[in-house]
Formats: C-alpha cells, sequence, structure tokens
C-alpha cells in the first residue's frame, strides 16, 4: 500500500467523514470504508482487513457508549451473534478471485443504500407496537448476515439494522444498540477468518492513521445518537454516497468498464 501524502490525507478526512455518519446511526462504515479503499487500492485482502480493523474500532467506542445508557439487551441480542460468529468466519475464510470480490462488493454497496433509504420512509410519527418473533427467526438472520458480512469484509450492521426496522423487532436506539455489538463480533470474527487463512495484510502505519481518525469520528457519531438527533438525513446523504461509490466499483473494478 503506497499512498503519497495527498492521497492518504484525503482517505483519513474520507474515513472521518464516513465513521462520523455511520456511527450516528448505529453503523461501523465498514461498507464505505471498503468503497473508499477500493479507490486508491488494488489489494483486496488489504482492503478487507483495514476495513474490518476500522469498523471493530469505531463499534468498540459506540456499545461502550450504549452500555453506559443501559441500552444492552444481552439475552435479545445473543441470538444474533452465536450464529453470525461462525459463518462470518467461514465466509471470511473464501478466497474468492479479485475481481468477484470487487462484484460482490460493489453490489452490496447498491443494495446497501438502498436499504438505508427504506429504513428513513417511516412517517414522522407514526406508531406501531413491536412484534415478538420465534427466537429460530433471529438465529436465522444472524447467521445469514454474519455470513453475507465474512464474505464481502463488514460487520454486516447495514442489513440487519434496516431489516429488524422493517419487522419493528425493537425501538431503534435498542436496535442501534444490537447493530453495533453484531458488528462488533462479525467484525472478530472475519479478522480470525483472515488470519487463519493466511490473507490478513496490514500495512502498520497507514491503519493506526486510519484507526485514529475512525475513533474520532465514531465517538462523534455514537453522541449524535444518544442525543436523539434526527438520522434520517444523514442516512440520506450517506446512501447517496454509498450508493455513487458502489457503482463504481462495480462497473469499474468489478466489470472492467472504464469511462
Amino acid at each position: 500500500m503506497l499512498l503519497d501524502i495527498d492521497n492518504f490525507i484525503l482517505l483519513c478526512f474520507g474515513f472521518f467523514v464516513v465513521a462520523t455518519l455511520y456511527s450516528s446511526v448505529g453503523f461501523g462504515g465498514g461498507s464505505s470504508y471498503l468503497a473508499l479503499l477500493a479507490l486508491f487500492l488494488t489489494e483486496f485482502y488489504t482492503i478487507r482487513s483495514i476495513a474490518l480493523l476500522c469498523n471493530l474500532v469505531v463499534v468498540s467506542g459506540s456499545c461502550f457508549l450504549y452500555y453506559k445508557k443501559g441500552l444492552f439487551e444481552i439475552k435479545k441480542f445473543l441470538p444474533f451473534v452465536l450464529t453470525s460468529i461462525p459463518l462470518s468466519f467461514l465466509g471470511a475464510s473464501f478466497r474468492l478471485k479479485e475481481h468477484v470480490f470487487f462484484v460482490i462488493l460493489g453490489i452490496t454497496l447498491i443494495v446497501s443504500s438502498v436499504a438505508l433509504v427504506v429504513q428513513t420512509l417511516k412517517k414522522r410519527g407514526q406508531s406501531e407496537p413491536y412484534k415478538e418473533y420465534p427466537v429460530f427467526v433471529n438465529y436465522l438472520l444472524g447467521g445469514a448476515i454474519g455470513f453475507l458480512a465474512g464474505l464481502v469484509g463488514i460487520g454486516g450492521g447495514i442489513f440487519l439494522a434496516p431489516v429488524l426496522n422493517h419487522l419493528r423487532w425493537e425501538k431503534s436506539l435498542t436496535i442501534a444498540a444490537l447493530t453495533s455489538f453484531f458488528i462488533l463480533v462479525n467484525s472478530i470474527s472475519g479478522l480470525a477468518g483472515l488470519v487463519v487463512n493466511d490473507t490478513f495484510q496490514v500495512p502498520v502505519l497507514y491503519a493506526l492513521g486510519l484507526m485514529f481518525v475512525v475513533l474520532l469520528g465514531g465517538q462523534l457519531g455514537a453522541r449524535i445518537t444518544l442525543r436523539k438527533l434526527s438520522g434520517n438525513g444523514i442516512k440520506r446523504l450517506t446512501a447517496l454516497l454509498v450508493f455513487s461509490v458502489g457503482i463504481r466499483v462495480l462497473l469499474v473494478n468489478g466489470f472492467q468498464i472504464n469511462f
């Protein structure tokens, strides 16, 4: 990973913005870290490794803040993470060809952006009762999203949160807390999968710099959430960023279509 200082500063700024935006809605930012890194790099194991490390930093701080606020309901969270951990590890163990990885990444980013927009469409003031689901539904959701998260190299929260909000699983702050915890365990599992398969590749100095800026952004964003500021505008702006970069990654990096 060889970047000149100007590009590295630009990348740090992008990571800070992404960490702030995503953590403010309960996410780690992994999908956009992947997208930004793909603009500068082609070594996709390096891309996946750095994205997972930055995810881990952001959601660790968020989990701590949610825990202090009493929003952690471990009994409700466990079914999701018990199946996601092994399947995230399995997904991260797959040795994908480079173009296949970028195709999956591009599609993932596009779907993620649409999911974020859908999450904002609920009318303000609309109140619906939460629904009770059989426990096996939580296990299935956790496992499926965990596998996809490990395969692509993200924590998976960007898929989990819209699904749970659509299902009216719990109040939004509880879902945000679960999402952060889900991303945390999947990021650890995904990193373990990379290490075991000798595909964990991290340029230390660059990674430390990026981890520091996402720590700052993540703490800022999590505090925005806990002060109950509206996240819909942030979600829509983030969706626009993710969608535009997802299209580029899919066409240019995945299908090798140059404009």
